[in-house]
């Protein structure tokens, strides 16, 4: 980085040395859908671990669209998926570089990828492998005198260049900038796909601020004569509408001035204009996109408008309002038919922004779900396909594995998402973390959820009108004690009395003093009751509480009825109690619920819900992907639920199946499945309705899947 600043991480931040991608014919109707996923571990080697870390993370494809090859740092490799199949992707191994590769292209059958070979920061080396895709072997290196970062090819593949970074250490100096050695950029000249390493040129940036991040600055450079032609500020943009505090509540009202745009990713629109993915790193992070000329003129700003459309889908993530929020990182840019688009990569919110270019102002036409922590993207136009490379691997704790993801724009309807929020007060209606559903009294089609502890801060009730399609979260209420937002409350299920009062269910955490125990709330969300679990339950608590809440019954008779997702320490294996408290009486007891058996991850329960003559649970492991085996939806008859006293042995209760989720999970949207199926209720018409929740997008995609099920034939 030396004297100017790094050239962005991995982003193909070099696009704005070259020109604008070539223009395919594609499809008429502009709607992009999600047709396949592909987990990046099923490359790993032979002899490498199972759940050995692997990534994707810079991505193209060869020049007739039917391989994927990927950058994977972690495993020191470049990955190759078959997609001559586009729908279903096949593993295609991968090539061990002998260093960190850190971006890759393709021409003429060949992969040309950066690798990092620096033995640390203060001696950055590096080289260029070109790679022969049929092979799978290296055909020869260039060595590059610095620490690549990111490559690109001009539109006709005759020019490329890598960014040297020469990465700044964090740890010298507190991380300021400048230091020693400084990067550069470098050019040269491609044949047929093969690099002569004797055409490489340096272009010295010594004393200009160069793209992108933390000098925000971006520089234009001829890549003809390798020379500098102008550089210009990227400036600063002042926020407003923005979640600025990490507090667990979600409120897009706060505002911050002359925030450093610091863009991490640039792609030329045409031959006049570029814009650039403004995630920042080292002071700023305006938390979207802009678009310049190649003077350097300000012809559009985004501002907050994509972090607010993000939060409108569920996806924002709060726990990084303090930091850069959505973190814009990469771009993507093509023509699609007669349509220009970029699309836009959201590390932290795991979505990307679909956009149309007008020539002005740009039109955002889908948001996309990805999978955790998009990276890098390539256009593939001639077969319209999008293809995704998203980093985060979770393997090791059981989540979600790195992916690459792959759309196609055809004629159809947007497959997400499937549920939005309105605005109040003239902003998002905040929603994450959807884990409990229930109905509203007499209003057929309108529901109601909660959230859990990611919004600490902000417990809440939603009012869904599911009668919408997507589904519409209209209004939110606010869980209060004493008038203040309550504190020390994880709701996971819910229940509506005929009067407009709700029963939560809160599942406790006694490690960060929040208590199991069951609270009566007002219809205008004031708890008015807690009701906490008596000594023969408490004595035997562990982590895993109450997921769901429900009404049988009427009157004095009425009782409530909780699942308890996992085995206390009182429970044999295998058993989990459902538990039951009268209002009237104050009288508590339970029965006991036997749990299906999986080979890996564990089996709780996460839902029930009184519906007819049955109580319907939803039972499911916790387990992510193709790891995932049992998403299931069980009835047990109202008539076998006789509760024992606590204490005491307790009666085993026979459950039946009534559905099985897992096969929808799979074809939702055609990503992995998602490990927490957490809602299931009844309108008030008897029509069943179901959605999981995005953990606040902290370690998920961020995506919530909100539908109907179908139950003819099973209930």
């Amino acid at each position: 980085m030396g004297d100017f600043m790094t050239i962005s991480s991995r982003k193909a931040a070099l696009a704005a040395v070259l020109l604008a991608s070539v223009a395919f014919p594609a499809a008429a109707e502009p709607v992009f859908n999600r047709i396949a996923s592909f987990p990046v571990a099923q490359n790993l080697p032979a002899d490498k671990d199972k759940l050995s870390v692997s990534s994707a993370e810079i991505i193209t494809a060869t020049d007739d669209g039917n391989t994927l090859i990927y950058s994977d740092s972690p495993l020191g490799a470049i990955g190759f998926i078959d997609i001559t199949d586009a729908k279903a992707p096949k593993a295609g191994g991968a090539v061990m570089m002998d260093g960190e590769p850190t971006s890759v292209t393709s021409s003429g059958g060949k992969a040309l990828v950066a690798v990092n070979t620096s033995e640390n920061k203060a001696k950055p080396s590096g080289r260029l492998a070109i790679v022969d895709v049929a092979t799978k072997k290296i055909d020869n290196s260039c060595d590059l005198g610095g620490q690549p970062d990111s490559i690109a090819l001009n539109k006709d593949k005759t020019l490329g260049t890598i960014a040297i970074e020469n990465e700044r250490d964090e740890k010298v100096n507190d991380g300021k900038i400048p230091q020693m050695p400084a990067g550069d950029l470098v050019v040269f000249q491609v044949k047929n796909g093969t690099v002569d390493c004797g055409t490489i040129k340096h272009v010295a940036l010594t004393g200009l601020a160069l793209t992108l991040q933390e000098n925000n600055e971006i520089v234009i450079i001829d890549a003809n004569t390798a020379e500098v032609k102008t550089h210009f500020s990227a400036g600063s943009v002042d926020l407003t509408g923005i979640d600025t505090k990490r507090d667990g509540a979600l409120k897009f009202s706060g505002e911050a001035k002359g925030v450093l745009r610091e863009p991490d990713a640039v792609k030329w629109l045409d031959d006049n204009r570029l814009v650039v993915a403004n995630e920042g790193d080292y002071q700023g992070g305006s938390r979207g996109f802009t678009i310049f000329d190649k003077t350097g003129k300000l012809l559009y700003e985004s501002g907050a408008s994509f972090e607010r459309a993000v939060a409108h889908i569920g996806h924002y993530p709060e726990s990084r309002s303090g930091s850069k929020g959505v973190e814009p990182e990469g771009l993507e840019a093509a023509k699609f038919g007669d349509d220009q688009y970029f699309f836009l990569l959201a590390e932290r919110a795991s979505v990307v922004g679909v956009y149309k270019d007008t020539g002005a102002d740009p039109e955002l036409v889908q948001l996309l779900p990805s999978g955790i922590s998009p990276e890098g993207a390539i256009a593939i136009p001639k077969r319209n396909l999008l293809v995704t490379a998203n980093e985060l691997d979770l393997g090791k704790d059981g989540g979600a594995r790195s992916h690459v993801m792959i759309y196609e724009r055809s004629e159809g309807e947007k497959a997400y998402p499937q549920i939005v929020s309105a605005e109040k007060d003239g902003n998002p209606i905040g929603f994450a973390a959807l884990s409990g559903l229930a109905a509203v009294p007499g209003k057929p089609g309108m529901l109601y959820a909660v959230s859990d502890s990611v919004l600490g801060s902000q417990p809440t009730i939603y009012t869904i009108d599911a009668s919408k399609k997507p589904a519409v979260i209209t209004d939110a209420l606010v869980v209060k004690r004493d008038g203040a937002p309550a504190q020390k409350l994880d709701i996971e299920g819910i229940a509506a009395a005929a009067d407009g009062s709700f029963w939560l269910a809160s599942e406790g955490y006694s490690e960060r003093l929040v208590p199991h125990a069951l609270y009566n709330v007002n219809a205008k969300g004031d708890i008015k009751a807690e009701i906490a679990l008596p000594k023969e339950l408490v004595a035997n608590e562990i982590r895993y509480g109450f997921e769901g809440v429900t009404i049988v019954g009427t009157g004095d008779d009425a009782t409530l009825w909780l699942a308890v997702q996992r085995e206390w320490s009182d429970d044999e294996k295998g058993f989990v109690k459902l538990v039951s408290y009268n209002p009237k009486k104050r009288e508590w007891g339970a029965v006991r619920y036997p749990l299906d058996k999986t080979e890996s991850g564990w089996v709780g329960l996460s839902e029930i819900s009184a519906q007819g003559d049955s109580v319907y649970i939803i039972e499911r492991d916790n387990l992510v992907g193709d790891a995932a085996r049992l998403k299931k939806l069980y009835k047990v008859a109202i008539s076998d639920l006789k509760p024992a006293k606590l204490g005491g042995e307790l009666p085993v209760v026979k459950k039946t199946e009534a559905h099985d989720f897992l096969g929808e999970l799979k074809t939702a949207t055609n990503g992995y499945v998602l490990d927490k199926l957490e809602g299931f209720t009844f309108d008030a018409s008897g029509k069943p309705y179901a959605v999981t929740d995005n953990d606040g997008v902290s370690d998920s995609s961020g995506e919530t899947l909100f539908f109907p099920v179908d139950l003819v034939g099973t209930n």
